[in-house]
């Protein structure tokens, strides 16, 4: 089924309280999986979730032991579920602290908790405090302080990995990090986050919003994804090139004001080009530091957007290959088919 993603599905979310946007367990299991290595004998840290109906405390809580981990650190802006305990404390941010205790189960109630003097913001200096005490932090951010959030992280030097909107790939100060190697898209994105649970008050939209089997009510927006700057395997595999740009340079045209041609799928990255390539934003998903270097984002040496024939194509990321195969420039398809088959 086509997923109706539109702005509108997020633009509404600054309308809530906190962005109010609640990750799937499913999500985020999907995820995790593929970096268990980095948490053994760390301190994890959710500074944007009430544990009470975080999936991601779920998720740390329920595999403490199996991912060695030494603390579940997550605090919360204000209150975030109303009960007989919190009448009072409302307008008060708390935190959590779990080390896989008998006595602190893993379902926290309010007795548990230990209120901030302030609202808990992240931003705030008794948040901050805890990041410092922190090793990796794992959430789902407020989409509209997406910039501010992530340069905290950096400011304070810590590891993490973070769900933001994929539009945050051309933010300035996130593309500046992936150019520098010092972020990168994890494993999914789009259709690979299969949505969020939002609150009852927030409008269902798209031909995926639906209410599931728990009561639940779940938004699809297909355009998010998962940034980290945690190592993987995946993220070293090389992609695999099939297209050539000699003898189909009508396919790749030149750019009006950068010395580059334009590819417009990436899929259809030539093998044999040795020179800047223009490529849409997407690519990152695929991106091997090892096989490719990002050169720049988005402007041509006048700096306007990049421009074909005087049309403008959607955000391009300019790229160099690292590994050209230059053996293949010469050869027919025939004859690249039989060498590829021994």
């Amino acid at each position: 089924m086509v997923r109706n993603a539109t702005n509108k599905l997020l633009q509404n979310a600054k309308k809530l309280k906190s962005d109010e946007f609640y990750t799937q367990l499913s999500d985020i299991e999907s995820e995790l999986q593929h970096y268990k290595s980095h948490f053994e004998n760390k301190v994890v840290y959710c500074n944007c979730d009430d544990p009470r109906i975080s999936n991601f405390f779920k998720y740390f809580a329920a595999n403490f032991k199996k991912l060695g981990l030494k603390k579940i650190i997550t605090s919360c802006y204000r209150e975030q579920v109303r009960d007989l305990f919190n009448t009072e404390e409302d307008e008060k941010g708390f935190f959590f602290e779990y080390t896989g205790t008998e006595r602190e189960k893993n379902k926290p109630i309010s007795p548990d908790i230990v209120y901030f003097n302030g609202d808990g913001d992240f931003r705030s200096p008794e948040s901050i405090e805890l990041l410092k005490k922190s090793d990796v932090v794992v959430t789902n951010p407020p989409f509209s302080l997406f910039r501010e959030y992530v340069a905290q992280l950096v400011k304070y030097d810590k590891k993490f990995l973070i769900i933001g909107n994929i539009n945050a790939i051309t933010y300035k100060e996130i593309f500046k990090l992936i150019k520098e190697n010092k972020a990168w898209l994890g494993i999914n994105l789009g259709r690979g986050i299969s949505g969020f649970i939002v609150p009852e008050q927030y409008e269902l939209y798209g031909t995926e919003a639906r209410i599931d089997n728990s009561g639940n009510r779940i938004v699809s927006p297909n355009n998010c994804l998962w940034l980290t700057n945690l190592d993987t395997s995946k993220r070293h595999e090389d992609m695999a090139l099939t297209k050539r740009y000699f003898g189909n340079e009508a396919e790749y045209p030149k750019y009006d004001n950068y010395d580059g041609i334009n590819v417009n799928k990436t899929q259809d990255i030539p093998l044999d080009f040795k020179g800047v390539m223009g490529v849409p934003i997407t690519f990152l998903h695929k991106f091997n530091p090892d096989q490719f270097e990002i050169i720049k984002f988005r402007k041509g040496n006048d700096d306007k957007d990049l421009s074909v024939n005087g049309k403008c194509p959607y955000f391009r990321i300019l790229i160099k290959n690292k590994r050209i195969q230059t053996e293949y420039i010469d050869l027919t398809d025939k004859e690249k088919q039989c060498i590829t088959q021994y």
